[in-house]
């Protein structure tokens, strides 16, 4: 059975989070790791000056994005998983967490990387589509966009993490470009980029 084609409300991430400190087991997980590792390793660009991380959890890839990235502002819509991620990167300088749901609240660009990892089959199939036309809108000429999504099916959620993926793509040849892909045998990894002007 299919879930209804809603994108998920903040009642349902506060429950996940008070339920479990770590719900997607981000800090332990070897699978995790090996996935972030393969994120940063995409990137086209060792450094970038102003990044946009959606849907930051308790922050682990907020930690390896920091050290790539000038200034990272990193979103959620869960306080409690803000709390976690502000407290673990207390230390890490030019990182900024806001609570913000997007595609309403997304914040003013330019970026020149915006990710989006493990978060936009969380999006209705309309709210999915608003999101990447106001990322897109977002990035800077010359600015990538990179996307890492688990594939198998979750009965909860209302997009597969393909659909996301395809959702994206149908923006190339313009306004975006496809730089790189990857499937791996649960996620898959895309990098997009804004052409320069």
């Amino acid at each position: 059975m299919t879930p209804p084609d809603e994108t998920l409300n903040d009642a349902y991430f506060e429950d996940v989070y008070r339920a479990n400190d770590d719900p997607w087991d981000f800090e332990t997980s070897a699978y995790e790791h090996a996935k972030y590792a393969r994120t940063l390793a995409a990137l086209p660009r060792e450094r970038y000056a102003r990044a946009l991380e959606v849907g930051c959890s308790i922050g682990v890839l907020t930690g390896l994005l920091a050290e790539r990235v000038g200034a990272l502002l990193s979103v959620d819509v869960s306080e409690q998983a803000l709390a976690r991620a502000r407290e673990r990167n207390r230390d890490r300088q030019g990182v900024t967490f806001e609570r913000r749901r997007l595609p309403d609240e997304t914040p003013e660009g330019p970026f020149d990387l915006i990710v989006l990892s493990e978060v936009g089959y969380y999006f209705s199939t309309r709210d999915l589509e608003a999101v990447l036309d106001v990322l897109t809108e977002r990035l800077t000429p010359g600015g990538d966009l990179i996307l890492v999504h688990w594939t198998p099916f979750v009965p909860d959620y209302p997009q597969t993490g393909d659909a996301v993926h395809e959702a994206a793509l149908r923006r190339t040849p313009a306004p975006l470009t496809h730089r790189h892909g990857e499937r791996h045998e649960r996620y898959r990894l895309d990098v997009l980029s804004k052409p320069e002007a």
